[in-house]
């Protein structure tokens, strides 16, 4: 492709010169015309015009058929016949053209090649060589070239003319020839490192585009540069509109954290995505720099780490809940023995004879709180050691209808819509007596939480892997800083309330693979979410 450009460039410059050429030549001769012989003058002209018209169908001829390789040839050629035919039109020994061999040379060296330039040397010096030494023996007079005008510079001096020629030719051809090949190496390498670049820039544009992170680069004076598709869909702006922007404009929470003086800051924040919720981006600020090392601006790297945040605190707590599980069921065990064995010697002695009313009334109290803490135990329990859950596939639709039958005479729900939106035919595998436990104590919750009356749904929606249960209510909801309390044993804002209905079905949910956890709808209410393993 660099061959081509520069044959291209070189025929331009010939048909700008023989053009040029021409115009001098007819305007010297209309000047002149008493000087110039008539011999001469008009195969001059003759000669350029033929090379201006040559030039232009070389021209055209590698437009359109790209003959690269003959055309560079043939317009050396070419040249070396039209040096040697101007300077016997011009005088031969005498011409003033005889330096046009050197161009000729230093032509061939750059589009051809050391080794074609010294060819094309030797052929120049055997050329002009020859003119010199036929005019010399006269051998040129037919066609007007004078052998007095050899005669006259010498024989000697003939020999130096074309010694010195032939060693001009040679150091052409050797120093064009060696330029021409270190500006071919350095073509080429260049050629290679524009590839390189172009594969590398396509390979950096592809990560920029695809990667899962955000990406976005700004001027040292903090004005956005490039903002990348996953950037876009967290703000909910597009490249164009973010650009040039200040930083500020587009995360706020960032102002005051570009240091020049720092290799990266790293931090986290909240942020208002474009989806309407506050998510947790995670970033990290790093400056840059050019080539010479001077700060060109800076990157920043940002994810939504909302999630990996709540699998955090999933896990802490769900440690933290093990942990107190495990000592606290040895502790019930442990308070189990002693209690059966004073709720019996209790019962003992309610059943003597002689014992007065005042005594069993308080016995009877002794006897009521003692089966109340045994319950609490056993709920306890229940909590901390659950049994494995027996997986049978039930009809959802119509196990939530037969737990709504269940609550019809419970005075919680008199004022309560209970609306089943499960579909139909879907099937789950659960433990049904566990899911009863924990559909009891869902339900019981919502009402507890409409004493004025409202609507309870129950909806359900599958994916490959998983079926999400959800149960809402419109009642007052949670508040945002007892949520992360829910699921914990003991814990309750009910005064006759023991705090282990949702922390054990928390636990039986667990026991079946999937997951509770509670939201809060824009419309108000609480929404607890099962999700089982499809």
């Amino acid at each position: 492709m660099g061959s081509e450009r520069r044959l291209r460039l070189f025929i331009y410059a010939r048909i700008i010169v023989s053009f040029l050429f021409l115009a001098a030549t007819l305007l010297f001769e209309f000047q002149n015309s008493a000087v110039i012989t008539e011999r001469f003058q008009p195969g001059v002209i003759r000669l350029m015009a033929f090379s201006f018209v040559f030039s232009i169908i070389s021209l055209i001829i590698l437009k359109k058929l790209k003959f690269t390789q003959f055309l560079t040839n043939l317009q050396v050629i070419w040249d070396l016949s039209f040096v040697t035919v101007l300077v016997l039109f011009t005088g031969g020994i005498l011409s003033p053209y005889s330096f046009l061999y050197l161009l000729s040379i230093m032509i061939a060296g750059m589009l051809l090649g050391r080794r074609q330039a010294l060819y094309t040397a030797s052929l120049c010096g055997i050329l002009y060589g020859t003119i010199l030494d036929f005019q010399y023996f006269g051998f040129l007079s037919f066609i007007g070239l004078s052998q007095e005008d050899a005669r006259l510079v010498g024989a000697l001096q003939l020999f130096y003319t074309i010694s010195f020629n032939l060693i001009a030719f040679g150091l052409t051809a050797f120093v064009t020839g060696l330029l021409a090949e270190r500006a071919r190496l350095s073509e080429e390498a260049l050629h290679r490192s524009s590839v390189d670049n172009f594969e590398l820039a396509q390979l950096n544009s592809a990560i920029v585009a695809h990667s899962e992170s955000g990406l976005l680069t700004t001027t040292i004076t903090c004005r956005i540069r490039v903002f990348n598709p996953y950037a876009e869909a967290i703000v909910g702006l597009n490249q164009s509109d973010a650009y040039d922007k200040p930083i500020e404009m587009i995360f706020p929470q960032l102002y005051g954290f570009f240091n020049p003086d720092s290799d990266s800051i790293k931090g986290e924040f909240e942020y208002p995505s474009s989806h309407n919720t506050v998510i947790t981006l995670g970033y990290r600020i790093a400056p840059f720099n050019d080539s010479d090392g001077i700060l060109t601006g800076y990157i920043v790297n940002f994810k939504d780490i909302t999630n990996i945040r709540s699998m955090e605190a999933a896990l802490k707590k769900a440690d933290r809940l093990a942990a107190l599980g495990e000592l606290s069921a040895r502790m019930a065990h442990e308070i189990r023995n002693p209690l059966a064995a004073l709720c019996g010697s209790v019962q003992l002695l309610s059943c003597a004879a002689d014992i007065k009313e005042p005594d069993a009334r308080l016995l009877t109290i002794v006897t009521r709180e003692a089966g109340r803490l045994d319950t609490l135990i056993s709920e306890f329990l229940m909590y901390a050691r659950p049994a494995p859950p027996q997986l049978k596939q039930i009809v959802l639709n119509m196990y939530v209808e037969d737990e709504f039958l269940f609550h019809v005479n419970d005075p919680r729900f008199v004022n309560i819509s209970l609306q089943n939106l499960v579909p139909e035919s879907l099937e789950v595998s659960v433990d049904p007596n566990q899911l009863h436990q924990v559909i009891i104590n869902l339900l019981r919750n919502a009402a507890e939480a409409m004493p004025d009356g409202g609507a309870i749904k129950v909806e359900c929606s599958f994916a490959p892997a998983i079926v999400r249960i959800s149960i809402t209510d419109n009642g007052s909801g949670i508040p945002e800083n007892n949520i992360q309390h829910l699921f914990e044993p003991f814990w309750t804002t009910k005064p006759a309330g023991t705090g282990l209905g949702l922390a054990i079905s928390y636990r039986i949910i667990e026991a079946h693979g999937g997951t509770l956890s509670v939201e809060l709808p824009h419309a108000g209410g609480c929404r607890f979410v099962i999700t089982l393993p499809n």
